[in-house]
């Protein structure tokens, strides 16, 4: 029987009543009318994730800056769990049936999709094929290769701040028990050294103290480590976190001043101490555990935490002139650069925020000098800015350009087959950090360069 006379047959049925199935064909008919919003839906949230996509190809903007989810398609089911949780919108998509991440350069490692995958489709690493991401060896409990030291936070790639603080109150906890199985030698001899006053090193500081261990705290500069270098205003993405003693953070989107000045009441409220302007040079193996030689002194200790950031040895560009007072590696206050002629190099968020906040002083005139064809590491809320800059003419951008070379009065950079020689009066080079490699490797951890691996 042909197939249009079979329908006519079944549509005859239905109506005079007497088929068997009409039961479930009217049940088919009310859950296709429950489906198909939910269908239409799916299909336009992956039409947009497709365009996201391929918009940040075509952009360039491909690689991801720090730790991101890597999804393994034959164990996704598409449910959307990942896409949900992720506290940064279009950072994860739905594309074909799987979830993908379709904007990778706005994934800042919350890690929160790993978590939330049902079928635990989702790993998160470091680097990918084309860009490695060197890291130290660190163990789940934040231990290294090295017995009795131990890292968190940036240094161990872990930038955000919220994770940050989190990693350094669970790092405390595990040397925590590590010494508590031990006695203690001599009275002389500290529980734990913790090397660096940031997120991850205030949140173990705080929480040794309150875990009652002999402990000091170093810190080369000043209290909040990275943060305290970003430029003046800067919005600082976090979210609520729990400090050690104090308790609950409830922080969502602050400034740099007011979550360093949230912190320093911390400090004060709890009486927790911190030794600002002391340089560790070198940490030695000893009968006790570990000797750490400062600008000021020296500590015997049992464990060592490093809470470091990867930005204390500023990368350099290696060209002649560098060495000039005019060069700096950070912009704290874009004030102090009224009226001048500036450059900043880097293609960065710090970079681009560098730049539009100098390109906003009275009669200053603005350069931002980037090696790459497009922003790929910046958030879409600076590149705007930065466009909105340029396109207004206070602000001066040169793609797939290279600094040669630093005067006194001027500088020349290099674009193509061109060059630029312009005025210049100072130079803000963001370009990033260098992981102290050497001096990890001088104490015997193992640093491994990871690409897309966990």
């Amino acid at each position: 029987m042909p197939f249009w006379e079979q329908l006519v047959y079944w549509v005859q049925l239905v109506y005079s009543g007497n088929s068997p199935y009409i039961w479930w064909l009217l049940y088919l008919v009310v859950m296709a009318i429950m489906l198909l919003p939910f269908l239409f839906a799916r299909r336009r949230h992956e039409e947009r994730s497709r365009a996201i996509r391929e918009a940040a190809i075509d952009a360039g903007l491909t690689e991801p800056a720090s730790l991101h989810p890597l999804v393994d398609p034959k164990l996704c089911i598409g449910c959307r769990s990942c896409v949900t949780a992720c506290p940064e919108r279009n950072v994860l998509g739905i594309v074909s049936g799987k979830a993908e991440l379709i904007d990778p350069t706005h994934c800042i490692g919350h890690g929160v999709c790993r978590d939330a995958c049902p079928v635990g489709a989702i790993t998160l690493v470091f680097g990918t094929e084309k860009r490695g991401v060197d890291i130290p060896h660190v163990s789940p409990t934040f231990e290294t290769n090295v017995p009795g030291i131990f890292i968190a936070g940036e240094l161990g790639g872990m930038g955000l701040i919220r994770n940050a603080i989190e990693q350094g109150r669970q790092a405390m906890a595990s040397v925590t028990s590590s010494v508590s199985g031990a006695k203690r030698r001599s009275p002389a001899v500290l529980d734990v050294v913790i090397v660096g006053a940031g997120p991850a090193g205030f949140s173990a500081s705080l929480a040794a103290k309150k875990n009652g261990l002999r402990a000091v705290t170093l810190e080369q500069e000043t209290l909040g480590g990275t943060v305290a270098h970003y430029p003046r205003g800067k919005l600082v993405m976090t979210a609520p976190a729990e400090l050690p003693i104090y308790g609950k953070v409830k922080l969502t989107r602050t400034t740099k001043e007011a979550l360093l000045q949230l912190w320093q009441r911390v400090e004060a409220k709890t009486g927790v101490k911190i030794n600002y302007s002391e340089r560790v040079n070198e940490i030695r193996r000893a009968d006790h555990g570990f000797r750490v030689v400062t600008s000021k002194a020296t500590y015997d200790t049992r464990t060592v935490l490093l809470a470091l950031g990867r930005r204390g040895t500023p990368r350099k560009l290696g060209v002649p002139g560098e060495e000039q007072p005019k060069v700096m590696y950070r912009l704290i206050d874009a004030e102090q650069f009224r009226g001048q002629h500036v450059l900043v190099v880097g293609g960065g968020d710090s970079a681009l925020e560098a730049a539009v906040s100098l390109s906003e002083q009275p009669n200053t005139t603005v350069t931002l000098s980037y090696r790459s064809d497009a922003f790929g590491r910046a958030k879409q809320e600076n590149r705007d800015r930065v466009q909105k800059a340029a396109e207004s003419g206070k602000l001066t951008v040169l793609f797939k350009s290279n600094v040669k070379r630093i005067g006194r009065d001027l500088v020349v950079i290099e674009q193509g087959d061109r060059k630029h020689e312009i005025k210049n009066n100072a130079i803000i080079i963001s370009a990033g950090g260098i992981l102290p490699t050497k001096f990890l490797q001088s104490v015997g951890i193992v640093v491994e360069t990871k690409y897309g691996t966990a």
